[in-house]
């Protein structure tokens, strides 16, 4: 059999006869094989064994000729193929690892390094596609039906109305289908009227016999007020800002013993008015909406002049009585409370009482501008009241405190890539009253964000880092539950939050927008504006309308205030945050705080368009949450507080010879704000030098990148004594506000000026400045620290 394999393989005679004539035939050759094959099971057929083999060796020979044509073939299409994926995947990672490249392709903000979500099925999920899909689930509808439930009757702390609301929340969020959905429980001190006594103001004589009762609703009240019986006369002192305290002060005033009448605004919360008066040697306070102020005709959606509006008066947020630490039940106290509690009375009045009093007043006439619009009061400034016989004021306060347990609602999507990395958002759901503004369109937006983010869930995205969503009590009360939750998680959330979103009092009007925001997250909001349309001007973006009369940011942006539900977050937690508003210019929403905050009365100021209102906020925060979750870098400015550091500069050049005839030098500031404006720039330069789609440096860069904020709380203070230890934000003598106005005191009055002080306040803000920039150097061998 070899011999005669080998003679057709060499083409002898015979053999190669065959497979010629086979081919010749054309298309014989496969009924050959058949054939063949079929002579081949036929046993002791020595000539059909040779013939057969003779045409098999024949078709593999003419088989071996074709495949090397189709191998020709198939690697001429794999190299195409090839070359066509490689290019393809070329291109998507050059726009993936393109800092400066926008969704067309034109330059965009610095770490605009969105990368793609994969869905389920495999499938690519870009940005603009997620916000496509956002804007497709987002409904008005559900935000009017959440703001009517939520308002229906009061519902505080501790209420059973109160209960029903957070059970109604915490079902919701189980039908979401959230991945995690729970409850966190405190227990409060919380103050309320008196059941027994009613709050009382009288008129009374040089002897203190009571003369005249003037009635006050049991319902009005300031929580956290000091408690007792305080009697003198009567003092108008504005808003009781600081520059006011100071006028009165230089016009001759009596001061000590008397009772300030101060009038709700001004910038200034019921806590900030109570302190100032106190800190003036005043001994108590009545507060009261002026019609300049507070829109009070009922006709054009006003106040009635019997309506007071009531807010707590602590100096702080959380529970007072656990200044610092958190109010869990099995956690056990030493006695304490917080600094912020005043030690005054203080208590909320209505314009009509207002009237009464201030219209008997004698003294000195107001300075210009201090003129309200109460009737039949002409503006003096007291203490004393007209006639001989010296009347003054006694006021009494008869509060009442309480331990509440308040609940906090949560549920969370969490990340498939980062999901330890925390985006929060938030809402009170308690209030006083009906609460529409006050709590019912925070809630409702939450909800409608929690739902809208779930079904987005459902349909494909995937989020590289965890949403929080979180429900919160006993918010009138100063943030108490939003405070106490961070106090109780404060080692953890500063490692892990990203940013805070508040949505507290979000529509108050369609005309204007506010952010009262951390500069870190400034430059979100740029984009998001421009994606939204205005709610009132249908067919053009916010940003559009806002830029025709001016910048931006000086017409939108605002710092953090102390009543806001942000504020707690970046002062005293060290997470950026972010309050946004919708509301009228030029004209407060006069039913804040009072029994009227219902949600007919809200639609009746929006004209029936409280959904599009609500729908149009509820976008703007979303598109913001969407970044910060589906970013590779985390898209914070950390280059924000060059500026800020860079001011201080400036105001210590000024007066750089007034210090040096001290013997103090600026020197280490100069040397702390240079190294941290090094150490963010570099940091950028470092990101956009960085292939984003390696998960070791991008993990690194935003660890540095969320905890720039946390870096500016100061080490050197204590957080029972002074929780906001936020040397930009906060409040006490660490902080730059502190600090800047210590110095102004070497201009205008030198005399004043306290050298040690200053050398403190110095020191504290410097070492705090240059601590935050090691830490966004990164490793120490990053750091230099000569001066």
């Amino acid at each position: 059999m070899s011999d005669r394999l080998w003679k057709l393989l060499t083409g002898h005679p015979g053999g190669g006869a065959q497979a010629e004539e086979g081919v010749e035939e054309g298309g014989g050759t496969r009924d050959n094989i058949t054939r063949v094959e079929m002579k081949l099971v036929q046993p002791g057929s020595e000539s059909g064994s040779e013939a057969g083999l003779s045409n098999d060796i024949a078709a593999l020979v003419l088989r071996r000729r074709c495949d090397r044509w189709k191998a020709v073939g198939y690697l001429t299409l794999i190299g195409l193929l090839i070359f066509t994926t490689a290019f393809l995947l070329g291109y998507v990672s050059f726009r993936r690892m393109c800092h400066f490249c926008g969704d067309e392709g034109e330059p965009g903000p610095m770490y605009d390094t969105a990368g793609p979500d994969h869905s389920p099925e495999g499938g690519v999920m870009y940005l603009g596609e997620l916000k496509d899909m956002l804007k497709k689930y987002l409904q008005e509808e559900k935000i009017e039906n959440t703001v009517r439930r939520m308002s229906r009757i009061t519902h505080p702390p501790g209420s059973s109305e109160g209960n029903v609301l957070a059970s109604e929340i915490l079902q919701n969020f189980l039908k979401f289908q959230m991945d995690h959905t729970w409850a966190d429980s405190h227990y409060a001190t919380l103050q309320f009227p008196s059941r027994t006594q009613r709050n009382a103001l009288w008129m009374v004589d040089a002897e203190g016999v009571e003369l005249e009762e003037i009635l006050l609703d049991r319902a009005d009240y300031c929580a956290y007020s000091a408690m007792g019986t305080a009697t003198g006369g009567v003092v108008y002192v504005n808003y009781a800002r600081p520059e006011d305290f100071k006028k009165l002060q230089t016009l001759g005033v009596v001061l000590n013993g008397s009772i300030a009448m101060a009038r709700v605004g001004g910038g200034v919360s019921f806590a900030e008015k109570v302190w100032h008066a106190q800190e003036a040697g005043l001994v108590g306070v009545l507060i009261y909406p002026d019609p300049a102020d507070i829109p009070q005709d009922p006709r054009r959606l006003g106040l009635h002049g019997n309506i007071a509006i009531s807010e707590h008066v602590h100096l702080g947020s959380g529970d007072p009585f656990t200044p610092g630490f958190p109010s869990f039940n099995h956690t056990q106290f030493p006695p304490t409370q917080s600094s912020g509690l005043p030690l005054i009375p203080a208590q909320p009045i209505s314009a009509n009482v207002a009237s009464k009093l201030l219209s008997q007043l004698e003294g000195v006439r107001c300075p210009p501008g201090w003129q309200g619009r109460l009737p039949y009061v002409e503006c003096v400034l007291g203490p004393g009241f007209s006639g001989s016989d010296r009347r003054r004021v006694k006021m009494a306060v008869y509060n009442r405190m309480s331990p509440v347990l308040i609940n906090n609602i949560f549920a969370s999507i969490e990340g498939k890539i980062e999901p330890d990395q925390y985006v929060i958002l938030g809402a009170q759901r308690d209030s006083w009253g009906p609460g529409a503004v006050k709590s019912g369109v925070g809630t409702a937006v939450l909800m409608e964000l929690a739902r809208t983010f779930s079904a987005m869930v459902q349909n494909g995205f995937q989020p590289r880092r965890s949403l929080l969503f979180a429900s919160w009590d006993a918010g009138d009360f100063g943030n108490v539950g939003a405070t106490e939750w961070l106090e109780g998680y404060m080692s953890l959330l500063h490692l892990k939050a990203v940013a805070y979103f508040s949505l507290d009092q979000a529509v108050m009007g369609d005309d204007t927008l506010s952010a009262y925001t951390s500069p870190l997250l400034v430059d979100l909001i740029e984009g998001a504006l421009k994606q939204v349309e205005h709610p009132k001007h249908t067919g053009r973006s916010i940003l559009s309308l806002v830029e025709a009369q001016g910048s931006w940011r000086s017409r939108i942006v605002k710092p953090l205030y102390l009543n806001s539900g942000a504020y707690s977050f970046t002062a005293f937690g060290g997470v950026p945050a972010m309050e946004l508003r919708f509301h009228e210019e030029g004209r407060v929403y006069p039913f804040l705080n009072t029994h009227l905050d219902d949600g007919a009365r809200l639609q009746e100021l929006l004209q029936g368009r409280l959904g599009v209102v609500g729908r149009a906020l509820g976008e703007l925060v979303a598109l913001m949450v969407l970044r910060l979750a589906h970013d590779t870098i985390l898209p914070l400015d950390v280059t924000a507080y060059s500026t800020t550091a860079l001011r201080l500069s400036s105001q210590l050049n000024q007066l750089s010879a007034q210090l040096q005839a001290r013997g103090l030098s600026p020197q280490w500031v100069y040397s702390a704000r240079g190294d941290y404006s090094r150490a963010a720039k570099t940091l950028q330069e470092a990101i956009k030098n960085t292939d984003v789609q390696d998960e070791r440096m991008t993990r690194l860069y935003n660890t540095r990148i969320m905890r720039v904020e946390y870096y500016f709380l100061s080490q050197y203070v204590s957080v029972v004594e002074t929780p906001f230890r936020h040397v930009l934000h906060g409040r006490g003598e660490h902080t730059l506000s502190a600090l800047t106005q210590h110095l102004s005191l070497l201009r205008t009055n030198p005399q004043l000026f306290h050298e040690a002080r200053f050398r403190r306040q110095l020191a504290l803000f410097t070492w705090t400045l240059q601590g935050a920039a090691n830490a966004l150097s990164g490793d120490v061998w990053n750091i230099d620290n000569t001066f």
